[in-house]
């Protein structure tokens, strides 16, 4: 057999143990369409934080009430549910196209590498939220989001690394500029997501 036999080969093992440990069945299409959802939920919060006002800087104007949050939480739970119910379909969508198991040691890591940042960020917000320290919400949502691609992307499509830095970035960013919480968690929950998901959809579902 000839040496370039050998080195095909070795490529072709370590391209299936790469495969075999990282969950591929992740669709592109799904994190645009988020992004598409967020968009729409940012414009709704929008229309109830600020009702009268124009502008984000009339932020300090603003009284958020019990029922302004209950709003928020009803929107935001909205779009959660959306985008996972998204992700699930086309993935498993996805996978059944490339005759791949959507729920696999790879996607069981995935998720569990995701939701132990995003789950104490949910926990340390709420107590955040209860204590009535609201400016640093949308700010800490962007981090810890970002913090739990970075930890599940090695489970996965790299480029999920990126879109987590980009989200880590915004979220430092924007303690800089308290009051336009609502802009940057539009700009990374929902411009964000079509760009990186525009992104992986035309660099591997398009193949």
């Amino acid at each position: 057999m000839e040496p370039n036999n050998y080195l095909q080969d070795i490529k072709d093992i370590k391209q299936m143990m790469s495969q075999s440990s990282r969950f591929i069945s992740l669709s592109g299409l799904s994190g645009v369409l988020a992004g598409i959802y967020c968009l729409i939920g940012a414009f709704l919060a929008y229309r109830i934080i600020y009702p009268n006002t124009i502008y984000f800087k009339d932020y300090k104007l603003i009284i958020i009430n019990s029922s302004t949050i209950y709003n928020l939480f009803s929107i935001a739970a909205l779009v959660i549910l959306l985008s996972i119910a998204t992700v699930i379909y086309l993935s498993t969508k996805k996978a059944n196209k490339i005759n791949a198991s959507v729920w696999n040691s790879a996607s069981k890591r995935l998720i569990i590498n995701f939701m132990i940042p995003l789950a104490t960020g949910g926990f340390f917000i709420l107590f955040l939220i209860e204590k009535e320290i609201l400016s640093l919400t949308a700010p800490l949502m962007l981090i810890f989001y970002g913090l739990a691609c970075v930890n599940a992307s090695k489970y996965t499509l790299g480029d999920i690394r990126y879109l987590g830095i980009t989200m880590i970035l915004l979220g430092l960013l924007s303690t800089w500029f308290i009051g336009y919480g609502l802009l940057f968690w539009a700009l990374g929950f929902g411009v964000c997501h079509i760009i990186y998901g525009g992104i992986m959809h035309f660099k591997y579902d398009s193949k």
